[in-house]
C-alpha cells in the first residue's frame, strides 16, 4: 500500500496553499495498492516535531476502501477524529519555530471502528490495535518564512 500526494514528493515541501500560511486547503492524496481484503481505511495527519509534542492535523476513520483519492476541496463524509485543536475538521501545517515534518500516516484495517465522530486519536488507535493489514505514509515538511 502506498499513499502519495500530487502536490508534492515523499520528504517534500508542502506547497504552501496547504497551510496557515496560504488558504490551509486540504492536502490532495492518492491510495495505491490498498489490500482487497481492508474493510476500512484510517488516515492520521501529525507533526512529531512541534514543541508540546505530537500534534494532530487531521484523523480520519471508516474510510471506504474503495476511495482512493481525498481531494482537497472538502472535508471527505466519513468519520473525523478530534485533532490537538479539539476540532475535527482538516488543520493545516503552521510550525510555530522551525521546519517541522509532517505524516500522513494511512491504515488499512480488517474491520470497521465501532466509534463515535469525534473520538481521540487514543481511542482510534487502540480500536486499530489488532486490525491493521497494512501501513504506509508520506512525509513532507513545512518551515514558515521568516523563521
Amino acid at each position: 500500500m502506498i499513499i502519495t500526494s500530487p502536490m508534492f514528493e515523499n520528504e517534500g515541501e508542502i506547497p504552501i496553499q496547504y497551510t496557515c500560511d496560504g488558504s490551509d486547503r486540504i492536502t490532495p492524496l492518492i491510495f495505491h495498492d490498498v489490500p482487497k481484503s481492508a474493510k476500512s481505511l484510517v488516515l492520521i495527519v501529525d507533526d512529531p516535531d512541534a514543541p508540546v509534542g505530537t500534534w494532530d492535523h487531521w484523523i480520519l476513520f471508516n474510510i471506504p476502501p474503495q476511495i482512493r483519492e481525498l481531494e482537497g476541496d472538502a472535508e471527505p463524509k466519513v468519520p473525523h477524529g478530534k485533532n490537538s485543536w479539539k476540532r475535527t475538521n482538516w488543520g493545516g501545517p503552521c510550525p510555530p519555530d522551525k521546519e517541522h515534518r509532517y505524516f500522513f500516516k494511512l491504515y488499512a484495517l480488517d474491520t470497521l471502528l465501532n466509534l463515535k465522530e469525534g473520538a481521540s486519536k487514543k481511542e482510534i488507535e487502540e480500536a486499530m490495535e489488532s486490525h491493521i493489514i497494512a501501513e504506509t505514509q508520506l512525509m513532507g515538511r513545512y518551515k514558515r518564512k521568516g523563521m
